[in-house]
Order: structure tokens, then sequence, then C-alpha cells
């Protein structure tokens, strides 16, 4: 009798034990974290305490058209990915707009030589205009909305810069000798100081 007692005794505990794990550790209790994207964060929050669930924004990442300023562009863990409550969601935001970037020096190059410094700068080919000059498809100007831009500006990301190129019509100037051989003495003067820097 008194073994018997004690067996119950033993089960009881063991059940009682097993019941106050499941209830502290929620064991059992799992939610499917919602799918976040493209939501503010506001609203991305307001989806998360619904299900008992909390939310931490890493980082902001550069702006990209397919989501809408400051949303939700990545989520960890995943959307429909169970966890237990009060597990917390890290989220990714996109930017508010495209970041500056600096408008490369393309003055007097090519066409050809300038379209690929103009891509790999996050920028877009506008415009084309033609002017009397000597040489032909050479860049002598760069404007955007109206506005003359010369190197090292800061131009929006993805924004389009209209060309000025020569036409390659004119005739002879002398001044167009006099502005080729500034610069060639100028490249020159550069290339002597760099070469003094690099001696010393």
């Amino acid at each position: 009798m008194q073994l018997a007692i004690a067996v119950v005794l033993v089960i009881v505990v063991i059940y009682a034990s097993l019941k106050w794990l499941d209830s502290t550790t929620n064991h059992g209790q799992e939610i499917p974290v919602p799918d976040l994207t493209k939501m503010s964060v506001s609203k991305a929050g307001q989806s998360l305490q619904e299900v008992n669930l909390t939310y931490e924004v890493l980082d902001t990442m550069d702006f990209n058209k397919d989501y809408p300023p400051y949303s939700v562009v990545q989520q960890d863990p995943l959307p429909n990915v169970n966890v237990k409550e009060n597990r917390k969601i890290y989220l990714k935001v996109n930017a508010g707009t495209y970041n500056d970037v600096k408008l490369p020096n393309l003055i007097q190059k090519t066409y050809r030589q300038a379209l690929p410094n103009l891509l790999a700068a996050g920028l877009k080919e506008g415009r084309k205009t033609y002017k009397p000059y000597l040489a032909k498809d050479v860049v002598l100007e760069m404007w955007q909305d109206g506005k003359k831009l010369k190197a090292g500006d800061m131009v929006q990301k993805t924004s389009e810069i209209d060309f000025v190129l020569g036409d390659g019509k004119a005739t002879y100037n002398h001044s167009d000798l006099d502005d080729f051989e500034d610069e060639e003495d100028e490249g020159v003067n550069a290339a002597y100081e760099e070469g003094n820097k690099a001696n010393k």
C-alpha cells in the first residue's frame, strides 16, 4: 500500500512539474511571424504587437524604388517561421530617398569614354545636344534641370545628366588649341607633382 502511494505521488509530482515547465517556457505555443514587407515601421510594430512579438530596427538600407520610403525591406526571422511569444523580430528599412553621389569629371572626354563613367557613378544619361566645336562628340558641358554642373558637384543617385557635345563641324580656332595646350600643361604639372610626392 505504501509503495503504491509513493508511486502515485511520484507520478503526480512529475505531471505537475511538466505542466509548470510548459507554462513557463511556452512549450507548444508557436506564433507564425507575419509578413512585414513594405509596411511602415509603425504598422509593422502594430502587427507584431497583436501577436505578442516585438521588433528592433537593425539598419537603413540604400533606397530601393520597389519599396515605399521607410518601409520594411528585410526581416529576420522570415515570414511564416514559427517562433515563441515575445520573440524579437529584426528589421531592415528602406531609406527615404536616393543618396547623393559625386559627379565625375567628364569634361573633354569623348562621349564613349564619358558614358561608362557616368553609369558607374549610379547616374543616367539625359539629353544630348550639340554645339560648334572642333572635336566631335567631346563633352563640353554637363547640365541637370537647367543648371550647369561641374565635376565634383553632388547630385542625387539615378539622376539624369544632360550632355552638351561638340559637333565636329567647327573650323580650326586658335583658342581651341590654347585650351588644349592649357589642359595638357595642367596634366603634365599634375604628373610632375605626383612624381615629386612619390620621390619624397
